[in-house]
């Protein structure tokens, strides 16, 4: 028998790692949790009682029950190798990476001495960095988990980080890692280039700049404040989906042009707001 989580490694404190520690410790942790992060994050997740300590990529694989990577996607794919020579065998290793099709290709060809399970919590904020992290982020919000076999959610780690999950108040969802991918490219990926092609698009122009607008260009364009160096990752790891999600789009805005008249567009509005209904009833 495994002892209970005790000790918690959270690599990359930032919004979703730091949002991560303030949420168990919420739902009762009384663990230690450790952060892996520049020296200057480190301090003011401290500060903020975020963590308890700071340590160093070994110190934090050898003690740590549970690793939860927080980091860029890119910077995870990296850092899944060199977790291998230090983590124990008794302790799971997870992520909060938005696309999951690589990072899973990566754990399995290097994470060879414990167990992996991907994860992704669909929460987020425009505003990044520890100082924005809460402990209710994932409060409602679907928890995406993408075992490669259902056996990857009976381990005893497992079983037990899926609890935690239920304790911070999320919902556990188990998916295929290219299922996900193909899901999120028209869910999250393809809403943020709407509305950074719009800002991109109205930028420069005069008619923003004239001060006649209301909600829906704040509301529109609310996406265009996310960071590129979150983006960046994304785009490079899941750019066939969402390929395939623009071209989808981009078909719907040509029908649009070619329809532009109000009695044909009555049923693509009366879709949308069926759609949008829906998604608002669900969140």
């Amino acid at each position: 028998m495994e002892s209970p989580i005790q000790s918690v490694a959270i690599f990359g404190v930032g919004l979703i790692g730091g949002s991560f520690a303030l949420a168990i410790r919420k739902a009762g942790f009384s663990g230690r949790i450790v952060g892996v992060s520049s020296p200057e994050t480190i301090e003011r997740a401290i500060e903020l009682k975020v963590i308890d300590a700071g340590a160093t990529l070994p110190e934090a694989a050898e003690s740590a029950d549970l690793i939860y990577l927080a980091q860029p996607i890119l910077k995870i794919i990296e850092c899944l190798p060199e977790l291998d020579p230090w983590v124990r065998p008794d302790a799971l290793v997870t992520d909060a990476g938005s696309t999951k099709a690589a990072i899973l290709e990566q754990a399995a060809a290097t994470l060879k001495r414990c167990q992996f399970l991907g994860g992704h919590p669909m929460a987020g904020r425009e505003r990044r960095g520890v100082e924005a992290a809460e402990a209710d982020l994932f409060r409602d919000r679907p928890y995406v988990l993408t075992p490669t076999s259902l056996a990857d959610l009976e381990t005893p780690r497992a079983r037990e980080f899926v609890g935690w999950i239920r304790k911070i108040d999320a919902t556990p969802l188990g998916f295929d890692a290219q299922q996900h991918d193909h899901i999120v490219a028209y869910t999250s990926h393809l809403p943020q280039l709407l509305a950074t092609g719009l800002g991109a698009m109205l930028d420069g122009r005069s008619e923003p700049k004239s001060g006649i607008f209301g909600p829906a260009l704040t509301d529109s364009t609310r996406l265009a404040l996310s960071s590129f160096d979150i983006w960046s990752d994304i785009l490079a790891t899941n750019r066939g989906p969402i390929l395939e999600a623009l071209g989808d789009y981009i078909a719907t805005l040509e029908g649009f042009r070619s329809a532009l008249e109000p009695e044909r567009m009555r049923l693509q509005f009366e879709r949308a707001r069926r759609l949008a209904s829906t998604v608002r009833a669900s969140s």
